[in-house]
């Protein structure tokens, strides 16, 4: 199929690939080109707008930042709704406020185009080794014609139910994500206050009941010398999902004490300085504040 793809991004520029190596014809646009040269190099095309991609294009993905990106893309001048076709699919796979996203969709169908939330769910080493799983929101007909390209990302694909949904359960997922490894942090600490190697700790819970994929990858990055240079995702990035969940919790009126807890976790990175590293980075608050150096 020809495709579009807006936003080539740490996940973007790995999915595109994936897109393109499933056989279809892929036309990108990212706010800087020099970002999608070596996806040009690979054979995608590029566009000078998103409206040029959507031109392009029966399908067209976007994973951008935040809901204000999003707007700018899907409803800005040269936006892809100014270019999609009649009953063409936009796929949203960023992670945005369920009435944001509704929001959105709202307008493309007044443009006689449909719209699906479709946040993917995993981190860019889920993504390269085609685990990543996509929750899909919005029509279930439209659903069932796009099913066959998401396949082509990961193997995970199900449809959560109306425009919005996606983007709620995702944000619930990443709640438990990030409270699962916050948690961890406390845990191991709480180890080695007592006495056990750092190492000993990290092998005794991957083997454990507790153990789960997430802490698998994630879990030796507390390991000195292991913090990845580039981080699957900083405390800044991972934090405005946390505030997402939190905003969400208020507006529906269900309590998340958890995510509070967890959020006040991601603050305490950020008054210490560490913020630039992977939110697994907690673990070190928790030592700092047990007095371990």
């Amino acid at each position: 199929m020809r495709l579009g793809f807006v936003g080539l991004g740490a996940m973007g520029e790995l999915i595109v690939p994936r897109l393109m190596a499933a056989g279809h014809d892929v036309t990108g646009w990212n706010r800087s080109r020099e970002k999608a040269t070596p996806l040009i190099a690979q054979g995608m095309r590029w566009a000078d707008t998103p409206r040029d991609v959507a031109q392009k294009s029966e399908i067209v993905f976007s994973i951008v930042t935040d809901a204000k990106a999003v707007h700018a893309v899907a409803l800005g001048p040269d936006g892809v709704v100014s270019g999609i076709g009649k009953g063409c699919v936009f796929i949203d796979m960023s992670t945005i406020e369920p009435d944001e996203s509704r929001a959105i969709a709202a307008e493309f169908a007044k443009a006689g185009a449909i719209m699906l939330d479709g946040p993917l769910s995993g981190s860019p080493v889920t993504v390269k080794a085609g685990q990543a799983s996509i929750m899909i929101g919005g029509d279930e007909k439209a659903y069932e014609r796009v099913k066959p390209v998401l396949l082509a990302i990961g193997p995970k694909v199900m449809r959560i139910g109306g425009n919005g949904l996606a983007c709620q359960m995702k944000i619930a997922v990443n709640l438990l994500l990030m409270v699962e490894v916050i948690c961890f942090g406390e845990a191991v600490a709480l180890a080695e206050k007592g006495g056990v190697a750092r190492d000993v700790a990290l092998d005794a819970v991957l083997k454990s009941v507790a153990a789960s994929p997430v802490l698998g990858y994630r879990g030796p990055f507390i390991l000195e010398g292991k913090m990845p240079d580039v981080p699957l995702a900083d405390v800044t990035l991972q934090q405005k999902d946390m505030l997402l969940a939190l905003n969400l919790g208020r507006a529906l009126g269900s309590p998340v004490p958890l995510a509070a807890a967890a959020n006040e976790m991601m603050n305490a990175c950020r008054g210490m300085g560490i913020d630039a590293n992977d939110f697994v980075v907690a673990h070190q608050v928790y030592r700092r504040l047990g007095g371990q150096t």
